[in-house]
This record gives C-alpha cells, structure tokens and sequence, in this order.
C-alpha cells in the first residue's frame, strides 16, 4: 500500500530563516512551507518540500530551469507533433539510440498510442496497476514547476537558443509526462521494431510481398543486427561490494551508466527530501521527479542494461488470398486496422496530412522488421507483443527503491513492482549486503514453454544469441496456436509477465556486479541459473565484464598494485578512471610480436602495401594498457581492434587459448601471433589513421574530445568492447565531433556504521544543455580530469556549502 503522510508546516517567519541560514534542525523534523530549493556546487539541486506535489514542484522547476528545451523536445516527441514543427524527414531519437527514426515514423508509431489511449488507461488503474498517490502528487507537482519556469521566461526568454521563441514550446499537462514516462520505459523495444510497424503494409498494398530468406539466413541477420545495436546503444556498469570488500566502511556502490549525451536520456542530479517520509540523492532520467539511481540514508542502487529482450514475435500464418486474414487454432482471424493521421510541415510551411493503416493481431502490432532486418509479409506475417507496453508501474518502482532502508526493501520493491523495464539492479547497504538482481517486466516465456512453440527461425535466434555476450535472447513463437502466447503467471504483477520470484537474484557478502552481460557470472564464486528467456550462462563473457570482476577481486584481495585491500572512495575512483583496456592485457603484447614479425615491415590490404613498421615501437610503447587522455598507442590499438573483431564478438577473434566455462574470466587468451587477421586489421588501423591525418602516436586527448563554449575538453576512456570500464562511444553530433554515449552519471557511494553515507559523483555531459548555463560544461572538465564532486546529503552538509544558494517557490 503506499505510504502517505501529512507534515507540519514551518511558519513564514521560520521559513525566511530557513532561507538565509540554510535548512538546519528544524528542517529535519518538518517540510518548509513551500517548495524550497537549495542548490550547491556545480549546480546540484537539493530539494525540500512538505509533501509530494511540493517535491514534485522543485524538481519540474530547477529540471526546466537547466534543460527546458531537450525536454520540450520530449514532449514534441510524444506528443507525436515533430512533423508537425520540424518537418517529416528530421530525425527522432525516440528509443535508445540517437536519431534512429525519422520523424514521421516517430509520429505515426507515438500517434498509434495516443489513439489507443494507452497512457490514459494505464494512468487511471488503481494502484499498485496504476501510480500510487505519491506518484500522482509527484507529476502534478512537476507540471505546475515546470509550468511556473516558462511562465517567468516567456518562451522568448529561454536562454537556450535551441528553443528560444519556438512555436513548440508551451505548457505542458500530467499527460505529457506520462507519456514521457511510457516512452521511457517501452524504449527497450522501441529501436528494434518502431519502423517495421509503422511501414507494415500487406503485400499487394505498397509491397510486391518481396520473398522472406530462410530461417537460418534470417536468423544471423537479426543476431548480428542485435549485436551490433548493443554496441551502439546505451550500456552500464555496476559494482556493490558488500563487508568483506570495504576498506574502512560496510558497503559500497559504484554507479557507471553508458547513457546518451543528448536527448531525453540525459540524466539530471538532485536530492529530493521530504523530511521523516524520504531523502534520497542521484540521478533520473530528466523529467521523471524521483531518483532513477542513487542512495538513501542506507542503501544505494544503480542500473544496468539486460540481456533480457522485453519483447518477442508471433510467426501468423495469412490466407494468401486476404493476408489481412491469419490462422490460430483452425480457424482464421481477421486482422484489426488502424487508420492513424498526423500533421506534417511540407516544404512550403504549410501544413498537410500523412494518414497510414497500421495492422495488429490479437498477440499485439504487426511489423515487417526487426532492428533493420526485414521480415516479409507474405505467407506469414509477425506480430509484436511488448512485456512493457502497459507498464507505468516502473514509476511506482522508482518511488518505492527512493524509500528502500536496504538490499532486502530493494528486493520487495523489485518484486511487488516488477515495474523495471529492461535493467538489472545492483545495490549495497549499511548492513554489508551486496546485491544483484534482474527483476524485472521479463515475458513469461519458460524454458518448456520457449521449446514448446519456438518456430523454425525462433530456435536458430534464439539459441545462437545465446551463444553471444550482450545479445538478448528474442522469441519468435508459433502464432498459429494460442497457447504459444505468453502464459499469464498468478504471482506475476500484469498478464504475460514471468513470475519474478523465477528471477535470479544473489546476496554476498564481497560482491556483485554487472557490465551488462546475463546474470551468470554476478560473482564468479556464486554462478546464477535463471531461464533462457533472461540471457546465456556458460558462454564466454565480454571483456568489460571480466574487467569488473577482476577489478574486484583483484582489490579485494589486495593483488591489484595499490596499498591495502578492500575498496575505498579512493581506490574505486582511481581504479575507475585508470581506464585499463582489458583487450590490451590479453592482446598487446602477442600483437607487438605480430608486427614485429611481419616480412619487410609490410602487409598487403585490398592489392595495396602498407607499411606497419612504424606501429610497433608506438604499441610497445604503450605499457600502460590505458586510456586516459594522454596515453599514446591506444587511439591505434582501438582502431586495430575494431578492425580485427569485425562486428562480432571477441571470443571468434584467433585464440591459441578457446573459451573454458570452467575458466571464464580468464579465457579466451593468447592471442595467435601467426594470424594473418591480426596483421591485416593492424595493416588497416595503420591506414586508416594515416589516411586521417592522424599520427600513429596521437594522444588520446587529440582525436576523443568534446567542443564547450569554444573550448576544446579532451575525454578520457573509449569504447567498450575493448574492455574499458569507462566507456566512451565518440562520434558526431550536429556535424562536431562529440560524445554520443557513454559514462553519464558516474556515483561511489560508501556506508560506514553509523553517520551519513560518503557519496562522490561527476556528470560527465553537467546539469544543463543550455550553452548560456554555467552549468554547461562544469562537471565535464572535471570528469576530463578524472575529479569528483563531494556529496552533500545532510542537511549541515548542504548548508556549509560555499556557493550555497536558495530559490523558494512561494
């Protein structure tokens, strides 16, 4: 049931001395009359309020405030009114992935909703279904902040020119961040399947029903795409350590999520107090008014990305005469059509129309794709079910982890919810409890079950994913017979959904971690087992993720080359931003020897010579295997390992040492010095840099930086498949180059027994997207430099900040 209090109020006179002195005792006991913000270094807002509208109000003001134009942004785009602005060819980013989609196809798929009143049914469920009170009281909040900031402004008056006097920004209503919030948690699906439902056309139609490839054809074709997209999309790390790990302290977290530096799946930091009812610090996703990742007073938690693929396919049979028409059970069904309309801004700047049918089937919407590979509609059809399509209960979620005393709340919350989309859950707390735990919207698709009605292509898919680090397991179940739908669970929290008491969790005492693999190896010690549907177990795991784990032991045990054992504050920052490579452990050395021994100093690429001799001295040089700003080697090393895995996954790379299960943090190794791979991807990487006007000795910080008000900030860590823990993904932006994921909101956070709990943390992109904000590029020069910010979470912390400054919202 939800937890609702009342709380005195403070008088006027109390409240102005709240507001010059900063909150003290008295805070601690009561809310201020009136939404209060508090805002200290680096212009983190700490939030103090009464009640939850009041909290609620805060947050949608400093959010507004600091990124009203990435957020009018958002609403414009579920809103289904980009076209409508912006013109039907821009691009839209409405998943995980930056501009995936174009903005019709975002439109008609966001659109389809709104008809659908998806968001409004779900918001008028009763909880635990719908939002709880302190759900609602929270966004009611939020809109009259947000509100409230635009109204001071005028639309223009925003600073931030990306939006200034724009047509698209107004007042938003609760609806709109409802929406939000469902965009937010169905984007696990998103990417992969937004442009085959919306191009879905029968053949006939728009299409002459093009002929589908053979199931293993097709198979490999979804497998490498799914890989792929995980290498291109957001990632996360997490580490808790319990008792056993921490050197002066009980527990310990590191939060390290890899989320996009543009977009709506910015985080934003705050603190949200309400005295006696909740005080929690982190981060969210900006515009959602609670703590996605963060600490209480006892426990901290972060997310990371799973293996688990929140949705699967149903292989339909069609009449070949009316292939609107599909078979289950004997007996045909027709097909529902939707006619969906959009506004569209036409090159003249008027507006016109944009109408298309959409399909469904009762298993959910028909689409001819998956994550770009075509499923032809044409003796069978495939249609979508979504394990979080009628999920808002993530909100509920997240409300409820914001009040979590320790792993054990954590776990309740996990379970009761089952609100989490597509993440894993790692926590620590005050008690020395270390937790890992993929609780989530998973589908009930059992092993018996998934055996049962797999179709020819669904076995080839789903078994070789299995078979890959990263890659989600999808099914593709038989359509025709009704009982290969997702079986209703009565101890799951919604229809479909596998019961979350089946789902792997594990508490430890040294620790437990994920770097979005499955849940297999969350301590080598411990090895979980879970159902197929939620990922691999005895495959070969990624390097990132046997980084994590070697990080950890090798701390814990004191074998890592820094005084003592165990994790401190210290230790887990500086081992963090070491930005060790992995892929340079296991590799440099056997490809030093491969250059060296290459004939004359020359390999021969696509009938040209290329000289690599130069390469050698340069990768032999480069003893640290690391990628802070002014290693040089590693810019090359990274060009020569992309070339040398090719798109697929490390353990196929030329192994004298094959995978073990038995071995798995340590294998596969010793790369073949022999191979004629490793000498052409090192013969390509040469090239390429030389071809780029690159030196083959550049520093990192000359090719991986990011351009802020005019100055050039160098950028430490790479890409994670070379086995970096601070993963940084550079490309291009708006034609600059830039960051496109990677470490966002970076959080340590260490318990002791008794006292408040020590945070330290860094923004990589900083608070605010507005270029005229001092808070633009703050936190980013810091991390560049590998520094922290030091949590204020009490109350006297707060108020012995130096840059201390107070906006109430009376």
């Amino acid at each position: 049931m939800a937890r609702r209090r009342r709380r005195a109020r403070l008088t006027v006179a109390a409240l102005a001395a709240l507001a010059v002195m900063g909150p003290q005792t008295a805070a601690a006991q009561t809310g201020p009359d009136a939404p209060t913000i508090r805002y200290t270094e680096y212009g983190i807002p700490h939030i103090i309020a009464s009640d939850y509208e009041g909290l609620g109000t805060g947050y949608g003001y400093a959010a507004a405030k600091d990124n009203i134009c990435t957020l009018a942004d958002t609403y414009l785009t579920v809103g289904a009114q980009r076209s409508r602005y912006l013109g039907p060819d821009g691009k839209a980013s409405p998943g995980q992935a930056q501009d995936s989609t174009t903005n019709l196809n975002s439109d008609l798929y966001f659109q389809r909703i709104k008809d659908n009143r998806v968001v409004e049914r779900l918001v008028a469920l009763p909880a635990p279904d719908g939002p709880e009170p302190e759900v609602e009281d929270a966004i009611r909040g939020y809109v009259k902040g947000y509100n409230r900031y635009l109204a001071e402004t005028g639309v223009d008056g925003i600073s931030d020119p990306a939006c200034r006097g724009a047509a698209w920004v107004g007042p938003i209503t609760e609806l709109d961040v409802y929406r939000h919030a469902h965009a937010e948690i169905i984007m696990g699906s998103t990417d992969a399947l937004l442009d085959g439902q919306v191009n879905a056309a029968p053949p006939g139609a728009t299409t002459a029903g093009a002929p589908a490839a053979s199931p293993a054809r097709t198979a490999t074709r979804i497998r490498e795409a799914l890989a792929r997209s995980r290498q291109q999309s957001m990632g996360s790390n997490a580490l808790a350590v319990g008792s056993q790990g921490v050197s002066g302290g009980t527990g310990m977290l590191l939060a390290n999520p890899h989320f996009p530096w543009q977009g709506k799946n910015r985080m934003w930091q705050s603190q949200l107090t309400i005295p006696g009812e909740v005080n929690v610090s982190g981060a969210s996703l900006l515009g959602l008014p609670a703590v996605n990742i963060g600490h209480t007073e006892n426990v901290a938690w972060s997310h990371t990305v799973a293996t688990v693929a929140p949705f699967g396919l149903f292989d339909v049979q069609v009449d070949p005469l009316d292939p609107t028409k599909y078979l289950v059970d004997g007996a045909w069904e027709r097909m529902t059509s939707q006619r969906v309309e959009i506004d569209v801004r036409q090159a003249d700047g008027t507006l016109g129309k944009v109408t298309r049918t959409l399909w469904a089937t009762r298993y959910g919407p028909v689409t001819t794709s998956l994550q770009g590979v075509a499923l032809p509609w044409v003796v069978s059809a495939h249609a979508v079910r979504d394990a979080n399509m009628d999920n808002l209960r993530a909100l509920n979620t997240w409300f409820g982890l914001n009040r979590a005393t320790d792993v054990h709340d954590v776990v309740d919350t996990l379970e009761t919810t089952q609100g989490v989309p597509f993440f894993n859950t790692v926590a620590a707390d005050r008690a020395g409890n270390a937790l890992y735990a993929d609780i989530q919207a998973t589908p009930n698709i059992t092993d018996a079950h998934a055996d049962a009605c797999l179709t020819e292509t669904g076995k080839l898919l789903f078994n070789q994913s299995l078979g890959l680090p990263n890659v989600p397991p999808v099914a593709i179940l038989d359509g025709k017979r009704s009982a290969c739908d997702w079986p209703d669970d009565p101890d799951a929290a919604a229809p479909g959904l596998l019961d979350p008491h089946d789902q792997p969790r594990l508490v430890r005492a040294d620790f437990a971690g994920n770097a979005n693999d499955s849940p297999w190896l969350a301590n080598p010690a411990q090895p979980l087992t879970f159902p197929r549907v939620m990922g691999a177990a005895s495959t070969p795991r990624s390097l990132r993720t046997q980084e994590l784990i070697l990080t950890a032991q090798n701390r814990i045990n004191g074998t890592d080359g820094l005084p003592g054992k165990g994790f401190t504050p210290q230790t887990m920052g500086q081992l963090l931003f070491a930005d060790n490579s992995r892929a340079a452990d296991l590799a440099l050395d056997a490809t030093v020897t491969a250059c060296r021994n290459v004939l004359f100093g020359v390999v021969l690429v696509d009938g040209s010579l290329v000289d690599v001799s130069g390469a050698c001295p340069v990768l032999a040089a480069w003893k640290s295997h690391d990628y802070t700003t002014d290693s040089k080697g590693s810019w090359l090393f990274a060009n020569y390992w992309s070339y040398l895995l090719g798109g697929q996954g490390v353990e196929k790379l030329p192994w004298r040492v094959p995978f073990d299960p038995k071995d798995p943090v340590h294998t596969p190794n010793s790369l073949d010095t022999g191979s004629s791979a490793v000498r052409e991807a090192l013969a390509r990487a040469v090239l390429a840099l030389r071809t780029a006007g690159v030196a083959l000795d550049a520093p990192l910080s000359s090719v991986q930086h990011v351009t802020r008000g005019g100055e050039r900030i160098p950028i430490h860590g790479t890409i994670g498949q070379l086995g970096v823990l601070n993963v940084i993904t550079p490309g291009q932006v708006d034609g600059k180059a830039d960051v496109v994921f990677g470490s966002s909101f970076v959080q340590q956070v260490r318990f002791t027994a008794d006292g408040p709990p020590e945070a330290y943390s860094v923004l990589a992109y900083s608070q605010s997207a507005d270029p005229n904000s001092p808070h633009y590029a703050d936190q980013t020069a810091l991390f560049s430099a590998g520094r922290w910010v030091t949590g204020r979470f009490t109350e006297e912390q707060i108020a012995a900040s130096p840059q201390l400054r107070t906006e109430v919202l009376d």
